[in-house]
């Protein structure tokens, strides 16, 4: 019997990681297909045959499961075990690396298996997902008793309650604190596209009108974890969501269906009419209900706890496409890495929303300056305030990630730790709300101080019903705190304490009947009864006790009985830990039930949480590091002085061996818009531009700048074309990579773009480097006029500035020692006489012998060009190949008189006498 293969890139090859796959992608159509009833298909020669009469009935169960999920991992529950099989245990086994076993047979061959851990199941479960695998985890339904109720041979009732995706994560093993982790769909519908994203943690749900050529920056914005395509579109986009680093998902056509999309965001959204949740085109439509139906599939009908979504035009926000991006090293180096990327330095946040929402900003900066100033004015006045943003941030340190626990909540997946986690965040943000209330608040931070208070009643319940320390998964029990339920303390009292409760009963039985020998007993005929000896039996059958005690048995030595309290109390023992748990499970449902009913109100808590946080952070930044506010306006002034670059000046302060020379950068719209920035390789030309860059990101993301002044004009778009690298796998040479990035700057730079360019056209011959150069400055001039610092060694555009109006000549300068060059890294007008590139060349560590052949050919060079030598085949005839040094170390020169007298001096054998006199016969050497 055919059994559903992995897809090819499985079977043959590693597990793709992220964003990597090798085939079209991680095809859901199938699935989705069998979900809405239009055929049975899988995804190429995958397919699943009824199993035949010998299969064993679990096996039959695994298969009719599998079948419905053909392109994921079944974990299929067996007691503590997730269990794979057939070729789903031959992938797993390869990408977890565990032992793969075999179990039963099937058709006359043996049926593969290995499995995991439920208790450990989350930690491969992020193993397989960041291999580029899905997984259906098919839980239990009921319990094994119930299942031998229907027979021996009884099948416990399974079934898939939730597939997992990269884009549908939830439990804080699997996410990264700080980071958002996003669920995309890219959809178009005619001449409508759209972007849509969501995060199914958090809630937070947008959505933006997207033409084709837009998506690679958006994606590389928003860096999402799984892209939804419609099928067909695949083919289209793929490379463009691979370069992102999500993986994709395809799709039918019929999910994102925009007329049927209405009623479902309508529902979603518990709304009567599409309009009271804003204004949709067909494209946002068909994204956004795209977006519901594949969570509403793979959450198994339950979805998260949603925002109502929010449209973000794009004029709203700073355009910054990858190569940009990449190259600022927003979020993460060019290696990969946080750590030395802006957010890791500027990042102080203390709460992990207010991470998400810092990094949301510094990726998306704003456009809108009545959004910036509030922004600003919120960390303004907490530099102001130093001794309550210290009081703030240490109330902020202790509240849990608020948004995240909700949304497990909402989604039925959280645990008792969960409900203590929002308890507690409610009280700490009570004692914010405490310490701002009596403030004068600027706007931002007053509103989100009133979101923090009116949760008294919702923190008392939490605080009474849950213990200290619960425990992680509310099947586990014991997270009820004593005296919260009388009846579960009763059962709990039972299960936990039967003996001392018997004891007590048989003390009252005692004194009841003045029997002091009399004993309560168990055994398991006839379970709990009374014994007394047959002397004192008499007493108990004859009223008035007679009506107390039941004669249950008489034995040799001792007479037996039972009563009304003491059946029901036996009762009550033996099922005791059942309803304690169900109790728990009841109390547990009840506060998640409360918790939901404030669902709204402790979002806007969550977010305002952020808010705070983000505002504190960056004027603890800005404290600590001599940051000032910028001034913005809507001119097209850009007007630094004693900027400073942030990553830059925190590595030089970590290593504390020099001190950072700031500088600065003046570009007006009625004087200089463009600098062409000259100077030695080393000197840090490539740092001014870059600092700059990220000097205008920081002040429209509402973060104070690391300048003395800053006077900026909005951006509207931020480019950066600096350093060199290949893109071998689109077949891309190094100076194709420069020339394609440079040719979207120039193609959509508009005049309130802000452009740094570095060394355009160095990788290929002087004159085609030297014209397009030419030709790329002079666009940048008469075409987009924007603000733009160009850096470049093709010293002969230095003489353009007597051309074009708006160029003005910068350098970074230097200063030649002794034939060395020494860096003052400052930036002042004017233009650099020559690049010193044979003087970086020595520090680079150069041969002695390729240094001074290098020195010769370049006085040669500079000598034909201020003689008008043009012909290059007379300048080789002059300087034959190595003709000027050989290419041996050079031969030492002959010795002076003083060496000659130094060598022949052992100087431990010297007297001191001796040492005195050779001193004054070197000096007379000296001297003549």
């Amino acid at each position: 019997m055919p059994i559903d293969p992995a897809p090819p890139s499985r079977q043959n090859e590693p597990p793709p990681t992220r964003g990597q796959t090798n085939s079209k992608s991680i095809p859901m159509i199938a699935f989705f297909r069998r979900k809405f009833c239009l055929i049975l298909a899988t995804n190429g020669d995958q397919s699943v045959s009824k199993p035949d009469q010998s299969v064993t009935p679990m096996m039959a169960q695994f298969l009719a499961i599998k079948e419905e999920y053909p392109s994921a991992l079944l974990f299929y529950r067996m007691g503590d075990f997730y269990e794979l099989f057939f070729d789903d245990a031959v992938a797993a086994a390869q990408a977890l690396d565990i032992t793969l076993t075999k179990r039963g047979k099937h058709q006359g061959a043996d049926i593969p298996m290995c499995g995991v851990p439920v208790h450990a199941a989350e930690g491969y479960l992020l193993n397989l997902i960041r291999k580029g695998f899905r997984v259906a985890v098919c839980e239990q339904l009921e319990n094994p008793k119930e299942a031998k109720k229907r027979g021996a041979k009884s099948v416990v009732k399974r079934g898939v309650v939730r597939l997992v995706t990269p884009g549908t994560l939830t439990e804080d093993t699997l996410l990264q604190p700080r980071q958002s982790n996003f669920l995309a769909t890219f959809v178009q519908v005619r001449n409508q596209s759209c972007l849509a994203w969501v995060d199914i943690s958090t809630g937070d749900m947008r959505y933006s009108p997207c033409p084709p050529v837009r998506l690679g920056p958006e994606l590389a914005r928003l860096a999402p974890a799984e892209v939804l395509v419609a099928e067909g579109a695949l083919d289209e986009t793929l490379e463009i969501i691979n370069e992102a680093g999500a993986a994709a998902t395809e799709l039918p056509q019929e999910v994102f269906d925009s007329t049927a999309g209405v009623e479902k965001i309508c529902k979603a959204y518990g709304v009567g009419d599409l309009s009271g949740l804003g204004e949709f085109s067909r494209a946002d439509v068909a994204a956004v209900s795209g977006l519901i139906e594949y969570l509403s599939t793979t959450q198994k009908g339950q979805l998260p706890l949603l925002r109502r979504p929010v449209c973000e035009a794009r004029d709203d926000f700073v355009a910054i496409d990858a190569a940009t991006r990449k190259n600022l090293e927003l979020t993460q180096t060019l290696a990969g890495e946080r750590s030395g990327s802006l957010l890791s330095v500027v990042d102080r946040s203390v709460t992990a929303a207010g991470a998400r929402l810092l990094s949301r900003r510094i990726t998306t900066p704003s456009q809108r300056l009545a959004a910036i100033e509030e922004r600003a004015s919120a960390v303004e006045f907490f530099c102001g305030q130093s001794g309550l943003r210290g009081a703030v941030r240490t109330a902020l340190k202790q509240l849990p990630d608020v948004e995240r626990a909700l949304g497990r909540v909402a989604l039925e997946r959280s645990g008792p730790r969960d409900l203590l986690a929002l308890g507690n965040g409610i009280a700490q943000a009570a004692q914010v709300h405490a310490l701002l209330a009596e403030q004068e608040l600027p706007p931002l931070l007053k509103n989100a101080a009133d979101d923090l208070k009116g949760f008294e009643a919702l923190s008392d319940e939490l605080d009474r019903a849950l213990v200290a320390e619960p425990p992680l998964l509310a099947r586990d029990g014991g997270f009820v705190a004593t005296g919260y339920s009388a009846e579960l303390d009763e059962m709990t009292a039972l299960r936990d304490e039967a003996r001392s409760v018997i004891a007590r009963m048989q003390a009252d039985y005692a004194g009841q009947s003045e029997i002091s020998s009399l004993k309560i007993k168990h055994n398991n005929v006839l379970g709990y009864f009374i014994e007394t000896t047959a002397t004192h039996s008499q007493r108990m059958m004859t009223a008035p006790l007679n009506d107390v005690f039941i004669h249950r048995q008489t034995t040799a030595n001792a007479v037996r009985f039972t009563t009304v309290e003491l059946g029901e109390l036996e009762t009550k023992i033996l099922n005791a830990a059942g309803r304690a748990t169900g109790l728990e499970l009841e109390v547990f449902a009840g506060l998640c039930a409360q918790v939901l009913d404030h669902a709204a109100a402790l979002q806007a808590l969550a977010v305002s949480i952020a808010e705070i946080d983000v505002a504190a952070a960056l004027s603890e930044l800005a404290m600590a590091e001599g940051w000032v506010r910028p001034v913005l306006n809507d001119s097209r002034d850009f007007i630094i002085e004693q900027g400073r670059h942030p990553v830059v000046e925190a590595a030089i302060k970590a290593q504390a061996e020099t001190v950072f020379v700031a500088n600065d950068c003046q570009l007006t719209s009625t004087n200089d818009m463009i600098w062409l920035l000259t100077g030695p390789n080393m000197a840090g030309k490539s740092t001014f531009l870059r600092q700059n860059a990220l000097i205008a990101l920081l002040a429209q993301a509402g973060s104070f700048v690391p300048a003395a002044r800053a006077e900026i004009g909005i951006v509207s778009q931020i480019f950066s074309r600096v350093g060199a690298a290949d893109d071998l796998a689109r077949g891309r040479s190094t100076f194709m990579v420069e020339m394609v990035e440079t040719a979207a700057i120039l193609n959509q730079a508009d005049d309130r773009a802000l452009v740094i360019l570095d060394e355009i056209g160095r990788g290929t011959s002087t004159y085609d480097g030297l014209s397009i150069a030419w030709a790329t400055l002079e666009h940048l001039h008469d075409v987009n006029r924007c603000r733009a610092l160009f850096a470049t060694h093709y010293h002969e555009l230095t003489q353009l500035t007597a051309k074009l109006t708006h160029v003005d000549n910068a350098t970074v300068t230097v200063r030649e020692y002794q034939g060395d060059v020494v860096f003052l890294h400052e930036v002042k007008k004017g233009a650099a006489d020559r690049s010193y590139g044979v003087q970086v060349a020595k520090l680079a560590g150069l041969p002695q012998s390729v240094l001074e052949r290098a020195k010769v050919v370049l006085e040669a060079l500079e000598r034909g060009e201020r003689e008008g030598h043009s012909k290059q085949k007379a300048l080789i005839d002059d300087l034959p190949l190595f003709s000027a040094v050989a290419m041996s170390a050079p031969a030492p020169s002959a010795q002076s008189e003083l060496e000659e007298v130094l060598n022949g001096v052992q100087p431990d054998s010297l007297s001191p006498k001796e040492a005195l006199d050779l001193i004054y016969q070197l000096k007379s050497k000296l001297k003549t």
